[in-house]
């Protein structure tokens, strides 16, 4: 029997023998799937992509409910049934008959679709009736306010000694938040790259050095 294996996106149907991970809870409540097109993505990688990466959610559920995929039985992971929510990264590569794949794919199935592109995606899709007639709304993602950023970096980087010296912690939280600028995607690349540094170094402490050196490794300028 097919086993069902956690990837780093979600779930693939693979050949493995052995105890299965749990399914982890994040994936049972969202039952979401993301998706980002390649840059020259051809029609059958789309057509492929599309419910792959729909499926390995459904899959991700049925397992979750009978503690084993049949794929003759689970019709509903075959057809998706499970995927309330496909998100598209870079929409902008979708040419003309990318953009008629998802439209399709949103008629045949019961999720609602997220597409994320640049300024200026929302004049393009008007082009296309078919598919703009579908569009719910459409939200463009403004720079975030320095008290927004601080936030989301207050969650990245509790303080582990909120008891000791909060306002270094709290001065390397805002030099971080003068660099990334608004930039929710300098934001993720920035923050990775300072937990992958401390990882490595087996700090705890997140300090000025550190952030330098994730700019550096990551070309961003001071």
């Amino acid at each position: 029997m097919p086993a069902l294996t956690i990837g780093t996106y979600g779930f693939r149907i693979a050949g493995a023998d052995g105890p299965l991970p749990a399914v982890p809870e994040r994936v049972l409540e969202s039952r979401t799937a993301f998706f980002t097109p390649s840059v020259a993505a051809t029609i059958k990688q789309i057509d492929l992509g599309l419910p792959h990466f729909c499926q390995q959610i459904s899959w991700g559920v049925e397992y979750a409910t009978y503690s084993h995929v049949d794929l003759l039985v689970h019709t509903d992971s075959q057809h998706s049934g499970h995927t309330e929510l496909l998100i598209i990264d870079e929409a902008d590569r979708l040419k003309a008959t990318g953009l008629e794949q998802v439209r399709d794919s949103y008629d045949r199935h019961s999720m609602g679709v997220i597409l994320i592109g640049m300024p200026g995606i929302e004049k393009r899709l008007a082009r296309y009736p078919q598919l703009y007639s579908r569009i719910g709304f459409s939200h463009e993602y403004r720079p975030l306010q320095a008290s927004e950023l601080s936030a989301v970096l207050a969650g990245y980087f509790p303080d582990p000694d909120p008891q000791g010296d909060s306002i270094a912690h709290a001065a390397v939280l805002a030099s971080i938040v003068r660099v990334i600028n608004g930039n929710f995607r300098l934001l993720d690349r920035l923050t990775a790259q300072i937990k992958r540094i401390m990882s490595i170094n087996h700090q705890e402490q997140l300090n000025p050095e550190v952030v330098d050196a994730a700019q550096e490794s990551l070309l961003i300028g001071h």
